[in-house]
């Protein structure tokens, strides 16, 4: 891309970051002040994208199943927001016993995120949030089986190396790195994760959906650690060759040659 086009590029995925900000604090408002004896997360499906996200948190899931060989205990989300959709969705409907930490710099977005699941008999025991920049955040971050890396961490490609570079010196060895990224004109909305980017960690899975589920999902392995002995030395993931059989078994046919492609370049 010449410089000009490089601009326009990252100015708009700044302007679709800011956009989405305002969408989530917009929706995340209304439900929150929803009568008391009314459960906001049971009218998700009023927020524009719900049905995306419900197809992600699948897909990411799947993902993850395929490379651990047991339920995460916690997970942490960073940059969740205040509509942290993808930790209800993993909670509500995947990891029905998982605790979710969910870290965000504003105190604003942490205070509507709260209040969407505060009157949620199970959620509001499963889900913590901590206001904080993830970059201040490092006792800690080695308690957690896997991380999660919202695509708007990092808005540009030296903020998301920096992001990255926090968290694999702070993650516990053989701990999951679950990050959001994109291909192809889907670029112009989101930032790129590169394989060069993850430096300290071991790439495993790099899918990119081919419906209207934008992002595409990175999944890797931060080094220097027993397959067998995960998080606080208990019997952590075991993490297992790339094997496109297993994965074919989460998409539809039409993504087959792209996964096995994707396969192939990262071996």
């Amino acid at each position: 891309m010449s410089d000009e086009v490089k601009d326009m590029r990252s100015n708009l995925i700044k302007l679709c970051g800011e956009a989405e900000g305002y969408l989530e604090q917009h929706f995340s408002t209304i439900l929150g002040s929803l009568p008391e004896d009314q459960n906001p997360l049971d009218h998700l499906n009023i927020f524009p994208y719900y049905s995306n996200y419900l197809k992600l948190g699948k897909l990411e899931y799947d993902l993850l199943s395929q490379h651990s060989s047991h339920v995460p205990s916690k997970i942490a989300f960073v940059g969740s927001g205040p509509m942290p959709l993808t930790s209800i969705v993993l909670a509500k409907f995947h990891l029905p016993n998982t605790t979710f930490h969910n870290f965000d710099i504003d105190s604003h977005a942490n205070t509507l995120a709260s209040s969407l699941v505060s009157r949620d008999q199970d959620l509001s025991k499963r889900m913590i949030f901590h206001t904080t920049d993830v970059l201040n955040a490092t006792e800690g971050l080695d308690q957690y089986d896997v991380v999660f890396l919202a695509a708007l961490v990092g808005m540009d490609k030296e903020a998301k190396v920096k992001a990255i570079e926090h968290l694999e010196k702070h993650m516990a060895p053989g701990a999951i790195l679950m990050l959001r990224s994109a291909h192809a004109l889907r670029a112009f909305l989101y930032p790129i994760v590169d394989s060069s980017d993850l430096k300290g960690f071991q790439l495993l899975t790099i899918y990119h959906p081919t419906d209207d589920v934008v992002n595409s999902v990175v999944i890797a392995r931060k080094l220097g650690g027993s397959t067998t002995n995960g998080v606080n030395g208990t019997r952590g993931c075991m993490f297992m060759p790339c094997n496109c059989s297993k994965v074919h078994a989460i998409m539809n046919n039409r993504c087959k040659k792209m996964m096995i492609e994707e396969f192939s370049a990262i071996e």
